[in-house]
């Protein structure tokens, strides 16, 4: 184990700051990168002057050493009424989510992000399977043509609840669009727990040939609620090693998107427990290795 890791923190759990006060905070904490959603708090998608708001962003991204992944799983940034809709599998609709992944790509490529992170949503109901797949099929498909042409990394993240939940379902849709090398995997850590069999730092190593986004926090298994660290049943050094003899070099974004309230606080001691458990990840890795 020898390089460090590059710790950043999702802006989803800054949702009381504004967007340039937060990544200052982080900055200051001594975070080196930010997963950035995409929402009307912090930076709109559909804002009339993004161009203008991208280009001043850029600039204080790069002031503060802040590297970007770019996230799209705002909770309302299509409907007001309902979280996460629509979906790329929805029959009203599902083209103002391939819209929001499209201007994701393209904001990704102005600031020089890392990677685009997304997932498929949940299926909607009495939906047969096959039309499900081939909704979500076609929508990742223009987003991936998008994204291959522009240079843009895609991340998609199985997520607890929705049609494509776990790593055996990833690699299915990998499959069946031909394995693009622009999709490759968004992994919380969290969710590993929650869903996986194997243990957290076998999936971590499962995934390493995909891996281009990380997502972490605490979790208990069978429940998608995420965590303070500490608070969950994750032993966090066997993963942080797993990552690391993995070779993965791209950001590890903590993700506590209902922690807003004590933002400030709560990034400061996940940043101090992620390095002691880094910290006692190189230790067990140079007793191993006497």
């Amino acid at each position: 184990m020898t390089a460090t890791t590059r710790f950043g923190y999702g802006t989803n759990g800054f949702g009381d700051h504004p967007l340039e006060d937060a990544l200052a905070v982080l900055a200051d904490l001594g975070y080196q990168g930010v997963g950035l959603t995409l929402d009307p708090r912090h930076l709109d998608p559909f804002a009339d002057d993004l161009p203008r708001r991208l280009g001043r962003l850029a600039k204080l991204l790069d002031r503060l050493g802040l590297a970007v992944v770019i996230e799209t799983g705002g909770r309302y940034v299509l409907d007001p009424w309902r979280k996460h809709q629509p979906v790329l599998m929805s029959p009203q609709g599902a083209q103002r989510r391939v819209d929001l992944l499209l201007r994701a790509v393209r904001i990704a490529a102005e600031l020089g992000a890392e990677s685009v992170s997304f997932w498929s949503g949940t299926a909607p109901a009495g939906t047969p399977e096959q039309t499900v797949w081939d909704r979500l099929l076609a929508g990742c498909a223009t987003v991936v043509e998008a994204a291959e042409n522009a240079g843009v990394t895609l991340g998609f993240e199985p997520e607890p609840g929705m049609f494509i939940d776990t790593l055996d379902a990833y690699d299915e849709l990998h499959r069946r669009l031909d394995g693009p090398r622009a999709l490759g995997l968004t992994l919380d850590i969290g969710h590993c727990r929650c869903l996986e069999p194997r243990p957290v730092a076998d999936c971590v190593r499962r995934s390493a040939d995909r891996l281009v986004n990380v997502q972490i926090e605490d979790m208990r298994r069978g429940t998608h609620e995420h965590l303070e660290f500490g608070s969950g049943e994750i032993d966090f050094p066997p993963v942080l090693s797993a990552l690391a003899d993995t070779g993965y070099q791209g950001l590890v974004c903590v993700e506590l998107p209902r922690h807003s309230h004590a933002a400030p606080d709560v990034a400061r001691r996940s940043l101090d427990f992620l390095r002691a458990a880094e910290t006692r990840a190189r230790a067990a890795a140079r007793g191993a290795a006497a």
